[in-house]
């Protein structure tokens, strides 16, 4: 093994990589051994004992994080002229529908989440090929295509997230930002594990939350034990 830098040294007395934390303290040890001279995220990596290959294994839904994410999250909402002023009243950053399509056609995916209603859904179905792979096409499962646009607006704003199993069986999801308290990256962090937790498949034998890893943007690993969940 090469010689560990200085940062990686001041990393490694403060935690033992091989071992177990409860969420408290991995969240104070995240917000401690972060460097990044950003605002870093706090990310979750959740292996479950799942085999996502099986539809009635996979894993996904929502979960609103009782202190935000920390993001600006920029939403486009793709409505009719009457839903216009009140999803621009919820606070949504673009809103529109025919011009929006059309730059969507053309590449642009310049938001983190898209808010839609059943209506106009027919006209998002050309855009599937570049919003699936980002991760935009609105879905009715993660409340994203709705009458209510202005709710669904208010709701992403605050800190509703969606998450989904990948084909490793592993569910990444940012939770927190390395600025907040331990206490409340914690909070976040248990929320969204309570709720994978209550998704368990009734097909999914043996363990079901097999690791948690918590962890900065370029920051170490922190291992969280799983026995409390």
């Amino acid at each position: 093994m090469g010689k560990l830098t200085k940062k990686q040294k001041d990393v490694a007395e403060k935690f033992d990589a091989a071992k177990s934390y409860n969420l408290s303290e991995a969240s104070s040890i995240v917000k401690d051994t972060t460097s990044a001279n950003f605002d870093a995220s706090v990310d979750l990596a959740i292996r479950l004992g799942v085999d996502p290959r099986k539809a009635n294994q996979m894993v996904r839904g929502v979960v609103t994080l009782p202190h935000g994410t920390g993001k600006d999250v920029r939403v486009l909402v793709l409505c009719t002229p009457d839903k216009e002023e009140e999803a621009k009243a919820a606070g949504a950053d673009h809103v529109g529908l025919d011009e929006y399509v059309e730059k969507i056609k053309g590449g642009w995916t310049d938001v983190d989440v898209i808010i839609t209603m059943p209506s106009c859904m027919g006209k998002l179905g050309p855009l599937g090929r570049v919003l699936g792979p980002r991760g935009l096409m609105p879905n009715p499962k993660t409340g994203t295509v709705t009458m209510d646009v202005a709710k669904a607006v208010n709701e992403v704003k605050s800190g509703k997230i969606d998450f989904k199993v990948d084909k490793y069986g592993i569910v990444h999801a940012s939770v927190a930002k390395a600025s907040f308290e331990a206490s409340k990256i914690a909070d976040n962090a248990d929320e969204l594990i309570q709720t994978i937790v209550k998704l368990k498949p009734s097909s999914s034998k043996g363990s079901y939350i097999k690791s948690i890893v918590m962890s900065s943007t370029m920051g170490a690993g922190v291992k969280i034990d799983t026995k409390s969940f």
